[in-house]
């Protein structure tokens, strides 16, 4: 099994190995000035640092 229930709404999933791991922050204001093509964007209530050009600059606050 990929991927097993978590609780209501959530599972947990195994990542490949190799694959990039979003970097979980207090503070995005270091994170977002890492590159030129960084954008800080709100989804579902959460604050993301995305970069389309370099994906390894992402990042979650919380």
């Amino acid at each position: 099994m990929i991927s097993q229930c978590v609780g209501p709404g959530r599972r947990l999933t195994r990542k490949a190995p190799g694959s990039r791991v979003m970097k979980i922050k207090n503070s995005l204001k270091s994170q977002k000035n890492r590159h030129g093509a960084c954008r800080v964007v709100r989804r579902r209530g959460r604050i993301y640092v995305i970069n389309k050009v370099q994906r390894r600059f992402k990042a979650r606050q919380g």
